[in-house]
């Protein structure tokens, strides 16, 4: 890091040794697996919503938000303003189902429900979908370190994985928690930084971004059109949002394993609560960032030209020929280098390692556990000593770790990081949530049901994802819908399937 000032290196420094220090001073209290997963229940209410808010707010929020506002408009915006009714479900059924149950595992119950098959399969798409969401992360944090000090990407990734694997592995989830407490607070303080800083600079402050991005539709929500299913309108991404919120809150492990941490349901159900409260306004604040942007380098067109050439350069097309959404995620990296004072810089930094930190480190540790209690002991060893057990989640834990860091250097090139993590995730998240809420709404469906309506639901996930890969002869049976859809339509085709067959089989059944 030779090419940033010293003071900036030493910020920077700092706060990885914080982080490692956190750790190690959890490490003493990680005696056992219950320590080591749910932190034995002890974490108040309040802790637990920064955690939550801190996982939400990603380096995807950090760079991939304001790049999408840069090169576009407020549309993924639409996707926060989902969070509320999600939020609402899981409070109000989620929440007091997992805390009834007392299986860490979120995934434990659809054996009991379907059979070892739904369990595992289950636990395999949380996998997959957290390599994608930590690789996309890692790729992230790598795209602007390397702007600031010209390191290889591959290296940032790799000695930043490092570090959260160690802090991962000496302090557990009580670690986990709360240095997500400490970097939720760091982050909203970076994210007011650069909103100050690009403000600052602005020929007439605030009412130049208004006017700005008003003439080039900057601050638009989405066309409001209900018959327009294969473009990112208002609605496609209400849908999406309520969707992935809905698996996030209600089954993706990562959040499932603080509600146990907490110390009461309802101090659980108050920390999703908590969440929302912080993340929605703080994410319309990132989008402000993208459009203040777009408006300031349109006042300075100059100063973004390096970036346009570079940017031809690597697609091998004249820079008149680009658009914004192009070089979206160089654009906050680029004014960072050249525009943010010594100090502040090495805190902003700070800030997007934070971002990433916090959202790799719980997606280890609950990844960790599933495999312990999904894979290990259900297949491998069902009377396993606590010792076996933590050496497992340790083992466990860095595997996830290296995955990750190999899977943010499979994605170096992408075009941009909040569509390619928004895309993977509906792909992975589909048959989840709707196997999940098969279970939980159909009381006559069976495991036969279960099977039929999986296998329907995953062709249909597949078709939605990769038909625009057949022949232009076969154009008409292509998918009409915007890949937003994917969870959407594969959720859906999956629970519907499940109730449909399971009612027209009961009188058959009662018959018999």
């Amino acid at each position: 890091m030779s090419e940033l000032p010293i003071v900036d290196i030493a910020i920077i420094g700092l706060y990885l040794l914080a982080m490692i220090g956190i750790g190690f001073y959890f490490s003493r209290k990680n005696k056992n697996a219950d320590q080591f997963t749910k932190a034995s229940g002890h974490i108040p209410g309040w802790a637990l919503g920064l955690s939550f808010y801190a996982t939400f707010l990603s380096s995807n929020t950090f760079l991939g938000v304001p790049g999408k506002a840069f090169g576009s408009n407020w549309n993924s915006f639409v996707f926060s303003l989902s969070m509320p009714l999600a939020a609402w479900v899981a409070a109000k059924y989620f929440v007091p189902f997992y805390r009834k149950t007392g299986e860490i595992s979120a995934y434990t119950h659809l054996e009991h429900r379907f059979g070892a098959w739904a369990r595992t399969y289950t636990m395999a798409c949380f996998v997959l979908t957290q390599l994608a969401r930590m690789g996309s992360i890692f790729f992230g944090i790598a795209l602007t370190i390397e702007a600031l000090t010209g390191i290889d990407m591959r290296t940032i990734m790799m000695v930043s994985g490092i570090c959260i694997i160690t802090y991962t592995l000496l302090g557990g989830m009580e670690a986990v928690i709360w240095t997500e407490v400490v970097q939720a607070i760091i982050k909203t303080i970076g994210a007011a930084a650069v909103v100050w800083l690009v403000m600052s600079r602005m020929e007439n402050g605030i009412s130049d971004v208004w006017h700005i991005g008003g003439v080039n539709e900057k601050f638009s929500l989405g066309s409001y059109s209900l018959s327009d299913w294969s473009s990112s309108t208002f609605w496609v991404v209400l849908l999406y949002g309520f969707f992935i919120n809905l698996n996030n809150f209600g089954i993706d492990q990562n959040y499932v394993q603080r509600y146990h941490a907490a110390r009461s349901e309802k101090e659980a159900a108050r920390s999703i609560w908590l969440c929302v409260y912080w993340y929605v306004p703080v994410s319309l604040v990132f989008f402000f960032i993208g459009s203040a942007l777009f408006a300031y380098f349109d006042q300075h067109p100059e100063l973004i030209q390096h970036v346009k050439e570079q940017v031809a350069l690597e697609k091998g097309i004249a820079v008149g020929a680009l658009v914004p959404s192009d070089y979206g995620d160089k654009v906050l990296p680029h004014f960072m280098v050249t525009s943010v004072p010594h100090g502040l810089l090495g805190l902003i930094i700070a800030a997007i390692l934070s971002a990433a930190m916090s959202t790799i480190s719980s997606g280890m540790n609950s990844s960790a556990t599933v495999f312990l209690k999904d894979i290990y002991q259900r297949y491998i060893d069902k009377s396993i000593t606590p010792r076996r057990e933590m050496m497992v989640l340790y083992v466990s834990t860095a595997t996830m770790g290296v995955l990750a860091i190999v899977a943010g250097i499979a994605m170096i090139g992408v075009k941009s990081i909040l569509d390619l993590w928004w895309q993977l995730a509906g792909i992975f998240s589909g048959g989840m949530l709707g196997l999940f809420l098969l279970g939980m709404l159909s009381r006559t469906a069976g495991n036969f049901e279960a099977k039929l309506a999986t296998v329907i639901g995953i062709i249909v996930i597949l078709w939605m994802t990769f038909s625009f890969m057949l022949p232009e002869e076969l154009n008409a049976i292509r998918n009409p819908f915007h890949l937003n859809m994917v969870i959407v339509v594969g959720t859906l085709s999956i629970f519907l399937v499940g109730a449909i067959t399971a009612r027209l089989r009961r009188p058959t059944a009662q018959h018999a």
